[in-house]
């Protein structure tokens, strides 16, 4: 059971539920199929039906979506403890895409294993869309900042949300966090050019607020960060347990 109770899901999940020794034990059920996958080749596919989802154990994947005229929209990142495609299996059809940033490994996951799941431990299937749930609450934030907030403020909340994010999974802290992606997956995520991310980030780190370097986030002034930001991570739900 150890192996379960230290996995990035667990981890996340216990935020909202205190699991059970049956509760833990279903979720490592949940984890058996164990697959690797390449960076840069998509798992799942936009349109693609009949498909798994996944619970990502190591590495980073982005979802995102395909414009007509091959452009495209970063949608959000996953980090370790995240599902992919859990929508895409309950709604039969993926309605984007999920492309590995790094090599990744990843539990592969049928729609009748959640259902099993989800009517053996109902408390278990309330953490599953309690995490649902905070995906939607971020693509919302997302959203807003799209489209209302200035380059280094969508910036610096976007980082803000990634480290509060690994934080919970034991992989980041306000310090910062070890990150692989680039300046273009930035900028597909954030509706910004590429060029347009270097300036900011440049920016950011002139200000003594951020340090972007060798694959590593550096929060060099946190609170600076939130107030430029006005980053209130209330809406990720982080707090404690509501179930016991």
């Amino acid at each position: 059971m150890t192996d379960v109770l230290e996995s990035p899901l667990t981890r996340k999940l216990q935020v909202f539920v205190a699991l059970s020794e049956v509760e833990l034990g279903v979720l490592k059920r949940l984890h058996l199929r164990r697959r690797s996958f390449a960076a840069g080749r998509d798992l799942v596919h936009q349109g693609q039906s009949d498909q798994a989802a996944y619970i990502l154990a190591a590495g980073w994947v982005c979802s995102y979506k395909l414009q007509p005229d091959g452009t495209r929209q970063i949608v959000d990142f996953q980090i370790p403890g995240d599902f992919l495609g859990l929508r895409s299996v309950l709604l039969r059809t993926s309605d984007h895409s999920f492309e590995p940033v790094t090599d990744i490994q990843a539990a592969e996951v049928f729609a009748d294993d959640l259902l099993e799941a989800f009517e053996k431990t109902p408390r278990l299937a309330a953490a599953i869309l309690w995490a649902a749930s905070r995906d939607e609450a971020m693509v919302v934030e997302h959203l807003v900042g799209v489209g209302r907030r200035a380059a280094d403020a969508r910036m610096a909340h976007f980082l803000l949300e990634l480290g509060a994010r690994l934080k919970l999974v034991g992989m980041g802290s306000k310090k910062g966090y070890a990150c692989p992606l680039t300046q273009y997956h930035l900028a597909d995520a954030l509706g910004l050019s590429a060029v347009h991310v270097n300036r900011v980030l440049r920016q950011l780190r002139e200000s003594g607020l951020l340090t972007f370097r060798d694959g590593r986030v550096t929060f060099d002034k946190y609170d600076g960060l939130v107030e430029l930001s006005e980053f209130d991570p209330a809406y990720l739900d982080q707090t404690g347990p509501l179930l016991k």
